[in-house]
C-alpha cells in the first residue's frame, strides 16, 4: 500500500511538471532543452573573440606590406607633423637664448607688421585663456578653467615687456611653457601686442597724437 501511494504521488508530480513545461512559451521550452549547447557555444564564441583581440595582426618594423603601392609598412609622417622637442619650423629646438626679463622693449623695432604678427600669434595661443582683450575671460575660462590675471591690472601694466617674454618662454603658475610652440621673435611680437592691448584699454586722450585727437573731436 505504501509503495502504491508513493508511485501515485510520483506520477502526479511528473504530470504536473510535464503540464507546466508545455504551458511555457515555445522559445523558453527550446532554451531549456538546448541550454547546455547554448552555454557551450557562448563560451566558445567569447573565447574566440578574446583570442582575436589578444593576437591582432601586426607587422614588424620595416617589414613589407602588400597594402601600400610602395610595399612599405612604415609610413611617412603626415605633412606638417612636429616631433616633440622640435619647433614649428621642423628644426630641432635650439638652446634658449639669453634675454633680459626686465627689458622695456623688444630687441628689434616694433612696427605695425610686428604688432599684427603678435596679434595673430596671441589670438592663436593666448586668447583661449586670456581672452581677445586680455581680460582673462577666454573660452576655456568660461568652461570652468581657472582664470588668469587680467593684463589691465596695475601690476601687469607696470611690468616690463620682458616679463611677458619670460612667461611665454618658461611658463608661470597654471600656464605651461610655450617655447616649443612660439619662436623667440614671435614671443617678443606677442609681448609687444600685449602692451598695445594694455594701452588700448587704459589710454588717455593726452596719449594720442594731435591728428588722432582731432579725428575724435569731429
Amino acid at each position: 500500500m505504501m509503495n502504491g501511494a508513493k508511485e501515485m504521488s510520483a506520477r502526479k508530480t511528473r504530470e504536473k511538471t510535464r503540464n507546466a513545461f508545455w504551458r511555457e512559451p515555445l522559445s523558453f521550452r527550446v532554451f531549456r532543452v538546448f541550454r547546455g549547447q547554448v552555454l557551450l557555444l557562448t563560451l566558445l564564441f567569447a573565447a574566440s573573440c578574446t583570442q582575436k583581440m589578444a593576437d591582432q595582426p601586426s607587422l614588424k618594423p620595416l617589414e613589407a606590406s602588400p597594402v601600400f603601392p610602395d610595399g612599405r609598412s612604415a609610413r611617412e609622417p603626415v605633412k606638417g607633423t612636429v616631433p616633440s622637442g622640435f619647433t614649428r619650423m621642423n628644426g630641432r629646438a635650439a638652446p634658449e637664448q639669453t634675454f633680459d626679463q626686465n627689458a622695456t622693449k623688444p630687441p628689434f623695432p616694433v612696427t605695425l607688421e610686428i604688432l599684427e604678427r603678435g596679434q595673430a600669434r596671441f589670438n592663436i595661443y593666448c586668447a583661449v585663456c586670456h581672452g581677445r582683450t586680455g581680460e582673462g575671460d577666454g573660452m576655456v575660462v568660461r568652461r570652468g578653467f581657472s582664470a588668469p590675471p587680467t593684463y589691465h591690472s596695475d601690476r601687469l601694466r607696470q611690468a616690463p615687456i620682458g616679463h611677458f617674454y619670460d612667461v611665454i618662454t618658461h611658463g608661470f603658475g597654471g600656464m605651461a611653457s610655450y617655447a616649443n610652440q612660439v619662436e623667440p621673435r614671435d614671443r617678443w611680437a606677442i609681448a609687444a601686442y600685449i602692451r598695445a592691448l594694455q594701452l588700448s584699454q587704459n589710454a588717455e586722450m593726452a596719449d594720442l597724437p594731435p591728428e588722432l585727437r582731432n579725428e575724435l573731436d569731429k
